[in-house]
């Protein structure tokens, strides 16, 4: 690599994608239109509940997947902000969840009652849910351009993953006795049946103290895992990092990730979309 990822770093802003966002108050006749039903139908579900842990089960009962997520988000708003919502979304877990978490549900009453002097469709509340819509479209952004810039770079090689929504690769349905089975990516680079590299790609809207430690420790972990597989299996697999996005700038984000293109010289590669073109390269691919 005739540049590292260190060297981008003076100038790094011209280097990040910066995604757009929605302006508020604009959004909220969207979100009220898009939410009105959700709170429709939790306020029908809530007159008819006896006990929270009913009106729980009442939500886990709706077939609409969309619906029933949205009903738990406003349900863990009303009722139990300290259940995560990934919890409450589990539908075959209801019944545990009630026996587990039940206790601490906020009494039907006090939540009746709260609702009710709530205007309908109730704007901070939909407000509070539009941001939920695009959770994670950045990343998907990112990785369907990331698709296209790749493969009409290298049209001979197969480029393959989730390209927006979809199950990560694991690694251990690639390679044979791979020590962590489960160890995901999001895309793999092919030649043949040749895997040159694998990679992750991620999009950094804003990041900053231990989240900030817990990204770069995850990926020393995945590159140190698969270039030790590598090296005992004698092959030369890269890993490429493609980061992009304002929290690039923030904290010591670039430093470790310069650090860690530099721990692993030659066999890691730490990018943003921009830079893909001039940094990534068949040479460096096959080499």
């Amino acid at each position: 690599m005739a540049k590292s990822f260190k060297d981008y770093k003076a100038e790094g802003h011209a280097w990040i994608t910066l995604s757009t966002g929605d302006y508020y108050p604009d959004i909220l006749p969207l979100a009220c239109d898009l939410y009105k039903p959700v709170l429709v139908m939790f306020g029908k579900l809530l007159a008819e509940a006896h006990s929270s842990t009913n009106l729980f089960m009442a939500i886990s009962e709706i077939s609409e997947q969309w619906m029933r997520v949205q009903l738990a988000r406003v349900f863990r708003k009303y009722v139990s902000p300290e259940t995560p919502v990934e919890m409450l979304k589990r539908k075959r877990a209801a019944a545990q969840i009630c026996e587990q978490f039940g206790q601490k549900f906020r009494n039907i009453a006090e939540v009746q009652k709260r609702f009710m002097t709530r205007p309908m469709p109730d704007e901070a509340l939909c407000a509070v849910l539009w941001e939920y819509k695009d959770r994670g479209k950045k990343g998907y952004d990112l990785t369907e351009r990331l698709f296209i810039i790749l493969r009409e770079q290298f049209p001979t090689l197969i480029v393959s993953g989730p390209e927006r929504a979809g199950k990560d690769i694991l690694l251990g349905k690639i390679f044979p006795n791979y020590p962590k089975p489960d160890r995901p990516v999001d895309f793999l680079i092919c030649e043949g049946d040749t895997v040159l590299a694998v990679g992750l790609a991620r999009y950094d809207s804003d990041r900053g103290g231990a989240q900030e430690d817990d990204r770069t420790g995850q990926y020393r972990d995945c590159a140190s895992e698969v270039i030790s597989y590598a090296n005992a299996q004698d092959l030369s697999i890269k890993v490429v990092f493609l980061n992009d996005g304002p929290g690039l700038l923030l904290g010591s984000m670039w430093n470790d990730y310069a650090s860690l293109e530099g721990l692993y010289l030659g066999r890691v590669m730490v990018t943003t979309l921009r830079m893909l073109p001039d940094r990534l390269t068949l040479d460096w691919l096959r080499s």
